[in-house]
């Protein structure tokens, strides 16, 4: 079993900042990619960042400059700083993780975190 847990959603005015963290635990070997995505209400997924083990990070154009994905391998977390934040934001993020199982590699999600930004 696998459990991802994301946590530090909430409710936050425009121009606020919320840091999210993403916990994975479970029978695995290892995280190896790990991302962070959103999906607004009426809207698809969309990605957001991805870090590889060693720290390599990927972020979409769009999500450039205000947000930061980072990792502490120690922990298996990974979090999305988001600063200056606009109603634009107001989402459910999710985590995403490719870990090394038994029968090779395999994805999982968390269940979500509701982020809030209101005007």
């Amino acid at each position: 079993q696998v459990q991802v847990v994301e946590s530090g959603g909430g409710s936050v005015q425009a121009g606020g900042s919320l840091r999210l963290s993403c916990a994975v635990s479970g029978n695995f070997f290892s995280v190896n990619a790990m991302g962070w995505y959103r999906q607004a209400h009426g809207k698809q997924r969309e990605l957001i960042a991805t870090i590889r083990k060693d720290g390599t990070t990927n972020y979409v154009d769009s999500m450039k400059g205000r947000f930061t994905i980072s990792r502490d391998n120690a922990k298996n977390t990974v979090y999305l700083q988001m600063n200056s934040l606009t109603p634009e934001d107001t989402a459910v993020y999710y985590c995403a993780v490719r870990l090394d199982r038994l029968l090779g590699e395999e994805g999982f999600w968390g269940q979500g975190t509701q982020v809030t930004v209101s005007s």
